[in-house]
This record gives structure tokens, C-alpha cells and sequence, in this order.
């Protein structure tokens, strides 16, 4: 049987929880490249079936993140290059419908009014959503990444360790922003980060 955490620690994780957001502003303030390894390292007693450990994360800091992004903004916005991209996998459902929709809404819009940004302003929108492929200006940026024969479960499994490593950085008083957005321009970073055919981008 396991020791019963003390309230001090069952405290802790319960911050960290009721703590987390998805944040879309960072400071340029560099991260410690110990800081995350210990955030990838304890992340990664996330539970998987088997103990398979489905995961495998690139980190990218500098130069590297810096010309990512670059490449990935240019096909962004430049709507003959946007055409040749498209997702490798479903996040949303092709249809929308109650009470997802209604969510969905009101979550663009209240985040479009923190932005300043107006109903029906394409340019700012679009804009806005181009800070998606800068990680926010984070001076760190993860693309995770999975094998693409592994099935439905594995990627399950996946979330829980994508969870753990956004309450490690919280609990080192650091913000995150989960990112499916990347899956869009997945083929750059397939070249950027030379993956292997075998393997897929899930997310930033």
C-alpha cells in the first residue's frame, strides 16, 4: 500500500490542477534546459497500457524553433501555399452540434474581446490565430509525436501524458498552451524535425 500524501503535497497537486489554463501570451524569458527535462522526466510516469509509453516529444528552443515557425507562418499566410496542408487526423467532429457548439463559440469569442479584436475583423482574426505557430512567443515549444501504427488506445494513453507535463510546468510556477493547431502544417515539421515516416505529429 501506498504512504497517504500529507495535506501540504495533496495541496500542491491540487493547485496545480485548479491552476492550469491555456495560455496564448508568454514572456521571452528562457526556460532552463534542466527544468525541462524534469518536466518531461516526471511526466513520464503517465500510466500507458502495457507500459508501452506511446509518446516521444521534440523540444525546440532558438534558432531551431525560431525557423519552424517561420516556415510554418509563411505557408499560413499565403493562401496558394495553405492550400497543399491539411490535418493528418480528425480533432473536431465534421458536424457540429449541441451543446459542443454553443462552447465552442463562446470560447472563440470571449478569447477574440481579451484580443481587442472585433466580429467579423478577418485580418486580426487571422492574425491571431497565426500566434498559434509561434508557441505564443513561449521560448519553448514541444511537438509530440507518435507512432502511427499504434491504435486508439495508445493515444488515450497519450493525454494522460500530455496532462502530467502541463501540471509539472505549472507546479514550476510555468504556463503551457496544449496546441492540436500544428497538426495542420504536420509535413513541414515531419522535414524540420527529419521524423521518420513511422511517426506522426499529435500536437504542440
Amino acid at each position: 500500500m501506498s504512504t497517504i500524501p500529507s495535506p501540504e503535497a495533496t495541496a500542491a497537486v491540487d493547485a496545480a490542477i485548479a491552476s492550469r489554463r491555456a495560455v496564448r501570451a508568454f514572456l521571452p524569458i528562457p526556460v532552463a534546459r534542466e527544468t525541462v527535462e524534469a518536466i518531461l522526466r516526471v511526466a513520464s510516469r503517465a500510466p500507458s497500457g502495457s507500459n508501452i509509453q506511446p509518446w516521444q516529444v521534440h523540444v525546440l528552443t532558438g534558432a531551431a524553433r525560431e525557423a519552424m515557425t517561420r516556415e510554418i507562418l509563411a505557408a499560413y499566410d499565403d493562401p496558394a501555399q495553405l492550400a497543399q496542408h491539411a490535418e493528418e487526423y480528425d480533432y473536431y467532429p465534421k458536424a457540429w452540434f449541441s451543446p459542443y457548439v454553443e462552447r465552442r463559440r463562446k470560447l472563440g469569442w470571449d478569447l477574440y474581446a481579451l484580443a481587442g479584436i472585433a466580429k467579423g475583423d478577418k485580418a486580426r482574426m487571422h492574425a491571431q490565430l497565426g500566434r498559434n505557430f509561434r508557441f505564443f512567443d513561449a521560448p519553448v515549444g514541444l511537438i509530440f509525436t507518435i507512432d502511427r501504427a499504434l491504435e486508439q488506445g495508445s493515444w488515450l494513453d497519450y493525454g494522460t501524458f500530455l496532462q502530467n507535463v502541463m501540471l509539472a510546468a505549472r507546479a514550476r510556477g510555468l504556463d503551457t498552451c496544449p496546441q492540436q493547431s500544428f497538426t495542420h502544417f504536420h509535413r513541414i515539421i515531419e522535414r524540420r524535425l527529419a521524423l521518420p515516416d513511422s511517426q506522426m505529429v499529435v500536437c504542440g
